[in-house]
Parts: structure tokens; sequence; C-alpha cells
């Protein structure tokens, strides 16, 4: 594996391995240049090559006393512990906090569920679709008058999940050069996904942002904030919601004059609809994309994932990084003196935790 050069470089990190946010939140971590052991069972194969990045695997029996062994060895030299299991399980497997944190008092550990470590649901299975049903998050995606629509799992395990859990850790680390003590993190997509809605709780009662599927200005009610149709079934999206970027819309595409006019009146926001995607039914995504994009127009194609990595901002900004003949993410976010890498994986996660134990 390449050496690490990022602002975590140094940190290391015990993965338990598991599927969803959990790995999500390793990457991120290995990404910035943590050491992550990541503990699965024996020959388990990788599901996926891009979240299972810049590892060092360990085939590990967590129920056998060898097994046991090496997690305490690895927990007394490790900063960062993440587990994604059911409440409890860790506790019967003799891995919980109280036992880790008593030979490593410095471990942050950081538990990743998607109901909690308690609560009437925290013993129940789940996966994002009803995590972020409970928040009220997936109540507002969709069409007037159509069940909701899930978002992919964007807004629960990774949103709410895995990017809170990321920021529990690296600010339970921050605490500890002050305190000197480790502690857990209870991260929670429940939880995760009511703070993603923090901005509507604070706007309630204002119309223009209402929550109530297919009204909202955000939601795609709005003429000027929603996806159209262009000549050859590909899609661009359009976001003028400011008075200048919208009168840029509507000069530049040749809308018609009547839309001039009462452009917040929620009243005319179907009319107006209507009429531009009559519009955009004139043109192929390719010429919207010449004649608005780069304008004040707050325009983009909409395009599939296969297609964002050649698009020539995605490209400028280094995107998507090719990694040994594959295509990844690439590390985000940005630093200036100390850049995260993309990097491979290997199987010498045994070998690591005994070269821990050494130092």
């Amino acid at each position: 594996m390449n050496n690490a050069a990022g602002p975590l470089t140094g940190l290391r990190v015990i993965e338990f391995a598991g599927i969803g946010p959990g790995p999500h939140v390793a990457m991120l971590l290995a990404d910035m240049g943590a050491e992550v052991v990541r503990i699965g069972r024996p020959g388990t194969p990788v599901s996926n090559p891009v979240v299972e990045r810049a590892r060092h695997r360990a085939g590990v029996d967590l129920k056998s006393e060898d097994g046991k062994a090496f997690c305490l060895e690895a927990a007394a030299k490790a900063d960062v512990l993440i587990e994604g299991f059911r409440p409890g399980v860790m506790e019967r497997l003799g891995l919980g906090p109280d036992e880790l944190l008593m030979i490593n008092p410095r471990l942050v550990y950081a538990r990743m569920t998607g109901w909690g470590q308690d609560g009437p649901l925290a013993q129940a299975a789940g996966h994002d679709i009803n995590y972020i049903a409970i928040t009220g998050a997936l109540a507002a995606v969709g069409r007037k008058g159509e069940t909701a629509t899930p978002p992919q799992n964007l807004v629960g395990d990774f949103g709410g999940g895995s990017m809170y859990c990321a920021l529990g850790i690296v600010s339970a680390l921050y605490e500890r050069e002050r305190s000197g003590k480790g502690q857990v993190v209870d991260a929670a997509i429940v939880d995760g996904a009511t703070s993603l809605m923090s901005f509507f709780f604070g706007a309630s009662g204002r119309p223009f942002l209402s929550t109530e599927r297919g009204e909202g200005m955000l939601s795609g009610a709005a003429h000027f904030y929603r996806c159209f149709e262009c000549a050859d079934g590909k899609e661009v999206s359009v976001g003028a919601i400011e008075p200048q970027f919208y009168a840029d819309l509507l000069a530049k595409s040749g809308a018609p004059e009547e839309l001039v006019q009462g452009q917040m009146n929620p009243a005319n926001w179907d009319d107006y609809a209507d009429k531009l995607a009559a519009l955009f039914k004139t043109k192929t995504q390719a010429e919207w994309t010449e004649l608005l994009e780069g304008s004040d127009a707050c325009f983009a194609p909409v395009l599939a994932m296969e297609e964002a990595r050649d698009h020539p901002h995605m490209k400028s900004r280094g995107a998507y990084v090719e990694h040994e003949g594959d295509w990844h993410t690439a590390p985000a976010p940005r630093f200036s003196r100390t850049p995260g890498a993309v990097r491979a994986s290997d199987d010498d996660g045994l070998e690591i935790v005994a070269k821990w134990a050494k130092e």
C-alpha cells in the first residue's frame, strides 16, 4: 500500500466489516491518510472495491479466542474503532466499549447504526428508507399525489449516517487532545437525517419552503427549480431562484414573455412549467448545454453517473481518479498542504496490528 500523506496520517483505525455507512466512514478516514485495519470473516471477498479501498484486511473469527485476542491487541493500540452491529452484539463478543476503553482509555469508539443505541426501535431491523421515513425527510421527496420517492440511500446511510459519524470521530479526537480521554460516538442515521432537516424546521410556516410533497419551491413544484426533458430524451436542470438569475434564464433560453412576471406566485407555476417544458423539448441536451452552461441561468445537464466523469468541470476538478486500472471517486474535501489520496487495499492486516503491538 502506498504511504499516506493526508491530514490523518498516523491515525490508527479498526473497522469491523459491515455494509452501508460503516465502510464509507472508514473510506473517508483512509482517504485522509489514516491506517485502517478492516476486520472481517476469513475468506470474505471484497464487495465494493471503491468504498473498501485503502484498507489492511484481516480475516478473523470474532467468536474464537484467538480472534478476540487479536481484536483486543488491535484496540489497545488503535485511536479509533468503527462498528455497525446491532446494539449489544459487540458486548456479547466481549468487545464492547466498557471493555475496550478500560484497556485503551484514549480510544474513540464509533457506533454506526440506523436507529441508535437506545430507544424503542434500537433492536429492530431497518434500512435507509425506514430511517429517513420517521424523520420527515422521505415524506418531502416525490411528486404530489404520488407515493414518496426514495432518494437512493444518500440521505440516510451516507448523508445522515457516515458523514455525521465521521464528524463525531474527528470531534472526539479533537476533544481528546485536551482531556486525554476517548469516548463513545453514538452515530444514528435517524439523528443525522433529522439534523439534515434543520433548514426546513427553521423555515416552518414559509410556503415557498414547504415540505409538503410536491409543493415547496425546492421540491420541483416551481417552474424555475426543476428538471426538463429535451428533444433527445435527456434532461437538464434549472435552479434560477433569484430574480436576476431567473431573468438570465428567460433571456438566454428565449422563453415566452409572459413568464417574466409572477415568478414567485405558486398559482403560475404549473402553467409556466408547461411552457418551459415545451421550450426545452425544442433542443437536445447538448444544444441547451452549449447555450446555457456557465451562465447565471443556474443550469446544468442531468448526467448519468457514467457520464459525469467526462464532464469538463468534473475533469478539471479531478473528481474521479484512475488507480491501478480502475476509476475511483476522488478524496474529499481537499487540503492545500496535506491532500488525501486513493490507495490500494491489501491483506496484511494481521501484520499491521502486530507492528502496532511492538510500537
